[in-house]
């Protein structure tokens, strides 16, 4: 007979706030482990709610089936609670089926493309969007690193690309890491909702681009990150200042909502537009690269619906031939999910990672990270995912646990 769901438990930490784990169990003694991440209680409700009563007594591996039958009549669309709850399932499901199968994830997916997969470092610090995000974008979470006690180690990169961006792409380059992602306009956006940005704070945010250009010329690629916080036409001022500095990308220039105004934004910048880590499923991917305002293709796994709609999206953009660059800064199983994806697709341009998360917080929570080496993610080991949540993590005081079904 098939194997059967019996159980479906999720997780949540108080000190990790925003992250979600579910594990979806099996009567074969199997369980596969999924995350999601931001609004973890809501797509814990939609789990418990929704997904679980679908799920219990099903085959674990009819993944397509199943993703089919989570996606809810209202909330299909977009990166809402919906959306993120069912993409958790879905890792979890295909976890299960890599243990089942006795290979890496990565096997299942048409095996290795790549040895290794080139990797760039999102400049975030070790409290970045870990806990419930009550910073806002004028300090990113600067005061509460300071509230939590100061540096963590040796990676606060959101300070540094701040402060010290010619120190930062040295470190970096000395990792082999060819590659950085920083936001420093972010607080000029929330002076004018986006609208407006003076001469002085563009100076400002202008400021590490020239330090690491005159640091390390042009052996370091850098990922500008706008976070979709800008309108018209202040987003062309900003993309008219940096190009001088040879930006790798533009990522999320304005919403996502507006492909006029992507289709704008690419027509006015010879730099490639990258996104959008916001959109969810393969329909809201096409209609932006049907646009042609997109020239990388960003989805991020544990929001547009898992790795099942993930493969979507990459094969959307590989018969247009735009490469994928899948999206992560958030939580230890989302970033293994998205390390064996970007193994295994033929059209991955490079995968984000977040140092101080990937030696910091992670080990916190999981047995295994994958490895990372001379700026390069090498392929995990173990079938399935190749990780898992450490023990006794459940049994902390500010542990929430919830199960639908019985063990």
């Amino acid at each position: 007979p098939p194997m059967k769901i019996t159980a479906v438990e999720t997780l949540r930490l108080d000190e990790f706030a925003n992250v979600l784990w579910v594990l979806v169990h099996t009567d074969a003694g199997l369980s596969g482990l999924g995350e999601t991440f931001f609004g973890a209680r809501a797509a814990e409700a939609f789990i418990h709610e929704s997904a679980a009563p679908r799920l219990i007594g099903q085959d674990p591996l009819a993944i397509e089936r199943l993703a089919r039958e989570l996606t809810p009549y209202v909330g299909y669309a977009g990166t809402g609670a919906e959306t993120r709850g069912r993409s958790a399932v879905d890792v979890a499901l295909w976890d299960i089926l890599g243990q089942h199968a006795g290979v890496p994830l990565y096997q299942l997916l048409g095996g290795l493309t790549r040895e290794r997969v080139r990797t760039y470092n999102t400049c975030a610090g070790y409290r970045y969007v870990r806990s419930n995000p009550d910073w806002s974008t004028d300090d990113w979470g600067l005061a509460q690193d300071a509230r939590g006690g100061g540096e963590q180690g040796p990676y606060e990169d959101l300070d540094a690309f701040l402060h010290r961006a010619d120190e930062l792409a040295d470190s970096l380059l000395s990792q082999g890491i060819t590659g950085m992602k920083i936001w420093p306009f972010d607080f000029a956006a929330e002076k004018s909702d986006g609208h407006y940005i003076s001469n002085e704070d563009l100076e400002r945010a202008l400021e590490p681009f020239r330090k690491v250009r005159a640091a390390v010329g042009a052996r370091m690629d850098i990922m500008v990150e706008l976070h979709g916080l800008w309108r018209m036409p202040a987003a062309l001022t900003i993309a008219k200042a940096l190009e001088p500095f040879d930006p790798f990308w533009f990522e999320d220039p304005v919403r996502a909502d507006s492909i006029d105004a992507w289709r704008e934004f690419a027509a006015a910048t010879r730099v490639p537009v990258c996104g959008s880590e916001t959109l969810g499923g393969a329909g809201g991917f096409t209609a932006l690269l049907d646009s042609g305002a997109v020239k990388i293709v960003m989805p991020d796994i544990v929001w547009c619906g898992g790795i099942t709609e993930a493969r979507r999206i990459a094969a959307l953009a590989q018969a247009r031939h735009r490469p994928v660059a899948p999206h992560d800064c958030t939580g230890p199983v989302a970033f293994m999910a998205a390390v064996h994806l970007s193994l295994a697709l033929p059209d991955v341009l490079v995968q984000e990672s977040v140092r101080a998360f990937h030696s910091g917080w992670y080990r916190e929570l999981v047995t295994t990270v994958p490895e990372i080496r001379d700026g390069f993610i090498h392929p995990p080991h173990g079938p399935g995912l190749g990780t898992a949540l450490l023990p006794g993590l459940r049994d902390r005081p500010d542990a929430h646990v919830t199960s639908s079904g019985s063990r």
